[in-house]
């Protein structure tokens, strides 16, 4: 006897991938009959949680929207919990309490940015829920916020006001808000992106580092969407938690990706790349360097790094992981010097 649930777990997330060959992959996977595969998935098309499309060879199913909403906002004097209980509370009330929190927080944060930094006369929000996850997404007709940082920071690219989010405890009204919240809202959901002007900025679960890409349209304002399962096990305290202090609630650590400060077509060689990097490392007690994605560094770059910031900055801690070899032999090399 097979477990069903199980089954129908493994099944929604092989059509939420590709939706094709879904029931070779569960008999083979489960050790059923063709049959049997084809009964349990007809009963889901029935329950309208999925939908197939073609035949023999060219079958693919789908998955169905079984909620959704959509609403527009005027910014003035719009409250972030108001959205929250119009438009996304409803259609995620039985969904487990971890869950509900993970929203919550998410769409309190990204609604409350784009009212107040947006400059944007609206805000619009749409939530979409099916059997095995929930989206989200919230966009604005602003200024745009890697336009906007860039301005703020008197950054040369707006590129690297992607760099800036990433860090975290960037926010451009420091006496209202801590700039917490979208670098902890990329971390607690499954798949969390920005897309701001030309710019968009990923952040995967399955790639914990986030993806810098320039998609070459000029687009209006800022869209963030998010998507979580709906039996997700994650806590928001545990994500909060991972970036705490030892024995305290503050955020004092970062996991910085070096990636990001290398844009298409550079090495990181500089002293002046160095020092783009290492803005901002004075907000926290230990800096994570995850040089994934980074075959080689330049000795000025090393140097300015992990001799004179390092000098510099005693109480900082600097962590680099994930290096080649080639990486490491520069570091140890800036070190020793």
């Amino acid at each position: 006897m097979f477990d069903k649930k199980d089954f129908i777990k493994k099944a929604l997330l092989l059509i939420s991938q590709d939706g094709r060959g879904v029931p070779a992959a569960l008999a083979s996977q489960f050790g059923l009959s063709r049959q049997t595969v084809h009964n349990q998935l007809q009963a889901l098309v029935r329950a309208g949680q999925i939908a197939s499309e073609g035949h023999t060879r060219g079958l693919r199913y789908r998955l169905l929207p079984q909620e959704s909403v959509e609403k527009s906002y005027e910014c003035r004097d719009l409250s972030e919990d108001r959205v929250w209980s119009e438009a996304a509370a409803p259609l995620l009330m039985d969904l487990p309490e971890n869950v509900r929190d993970i929203w919550h927080y998410g769409i309190t944060e990204i609604v409350n940015n784009a009212i107040d930094h947006s400059e944007s006369p609206t805000v619009s929000i749409e939530v979409q829920r099916n059997a095995l996850f929930t989206d989200a997404s919230v966009s604005d007709r602003g200024i745009g916020i890697f336009f906007k940082i860039q301005q703020a920071l008197g950054l040369y690219d707006p590129r690297a006001a992607i760099l800036e989010l990433s860090k975290g405890k960037f926010t451009t009204d420091p006496k209202r808000h801590s700039g917490e919240g979208i670098f902890f809202s990329s971390k607690v959901f499954d798949n969390f992106n920005i897309r701001s002007r030309r710019l968009t900025y990923a952040h995967n679960i399955g790639d914990p580092l986030g993806t810098l890409s320039d998609h070459g349209r000029e687009s209006d304002g800022t869209v963030v969407r998010m998507r979580l399962q709906n039996d997700s096990g994650r806590l928001t305290k545990s994500v909060f938690d991972e970036f705490a202090a030892p024995e305290a609630y503050t955020f004092a650590k970062t996991l910085v990706p070096v990636r990001l400060a290398q844009y298409e077509g550079e090495k990181l060689v500089s002293r002046s790349q160095a020092k783009r990097l290492t803005l901002r490392f004075e907000q926290f007690s230990h800096v994570v360097l995850d040089f994934e994605g980074v075959s080689e560094i330049g000795q000025a770059f090393g140097d300015e790094l992990f001799r004179v910031f390092a000098r510099e900055h005693p109480a900082i801690e600097l962590s680099p992981v994930n290096m080649t070899t080639a990486v490491e032999q520069m570091v140890l090399r800036a070190r020793a010097a």
